[in-house]
C-alpha cells in the first residue's frame, strides 16, 4: 500500500489505492471491520445496507440473521448510513450510494489483503514466537558445532533437519492461522472466531 490517490466524488475515477493510515482508521471501528469482512466476503458485489446492518447487528449480539430484533438492526442501521459507511466512501474503500442504499467495495478494498493478528491470554504473537524458534535454533546449533553432549550424540545432518522441520511446521501453521483470521473470508469475522 504505497500512496492515496484521493479522487473527488463528483463522477471521477474511484483511488485505487489507500495510504496504511486510512486503512488503519477505517479499520479501528468494529463495525466497519464487520462492513469490510462482509463486502470482502460477497465475491466483490454489492451489498444492500439493510442486508449489511442485519448481519452486522447478528455477530455483535452473536445471534443468528432471524434472531436479531427491530431495534438492534435499526441502531446498526442508523450507525452505518449516518457514520460509518460515509467515512468509508470519503477513504476511498467502499461507494456508498444512500439514495439506493448500496454499498459496493472500491479496487481500493478489493486489493487490500487484511488479517487481524489477535492475540488472547497466555499467546504470543508470531513475531516473538519466531525470534524465540531463531534464538533456539542458534543455540542448538551452536552446541552441535562445539560437540557438547547429548548434541554430539545426533549426526549434525539430524539437527539440521530438525531445525528445518520446526521451521517449516512454523510456517505451515501460521500459514493456517493467517488464513482464519484474515478479513473477507467465509464465514464469521477473525474476532468472533
Amino acid at each position: 500500500m504505497a500512496s492515496v490517490q484521493q479522487v473527488g466524488h463528483g463522477g471521477a475515477e474511484p483511488a485505487t489505492d489507500i495510504s496504511e493510515d486510512e486503512l488503519y482508521k477505517v479499520l479501528a471501528n468494529q463495525r466497519r471491520r464487520f462492513a469490510v469482512h462482509l463486502l470482502k466476503g460477497e465475491s466483490g458485489g454489492s451489498v444492500e445496507i439493510g442486508e449489511m446492518a442485519e448481519q452486522i447487528a447478528a455477530w455483535e449480539n452473536d445471534v443468528d440473521v432471524a434472531e436479531i430484533t427491530g431495534s438492534d438492526r435499526k441502531r446498526v442501521y442508523t450507525a452505518l448510513q449516518q457514520s460509518h459507511l460515509p467515512k468509508m466512501d470519503d477513504a476511498g474503500v467502499v461507494e456508498f450510494n444512500k439514495d439506493r442504499g448500496v454499498v459496493e467495495p472500491t479496487p481500493a478494498l478489493e486489493d487490500v489483503d487484511v488479517y487481524m493478528d489477535v492475540v488472547e491470554g497466555s499467546e504470543i504473537p508470531w513475531s516473538q514466537y519466531y525470534l524465540g524458534l531463531s534464538g533456539v535454533a542458534t543455540a542448538l546449533t551452536a552446541a552441535v558445532w562445539l560437540g557438547a553432549w547429548p548434541f554430539a550424540l545426533l549426526p549434525e545432518m539430524a539437527w539440521t533437519v530438525a531445525i528445518v522441520v520446526a521451521f517449516a511446521f512454523s510456517a505451515v501453521t501460521h500459514h493456517y492461522y493467517t488464513a482464519e483470521m484474515r478479513v473477507g473470508g467465509d464465514g464469521d469475522p477473525p474476532e468472533l472466531n
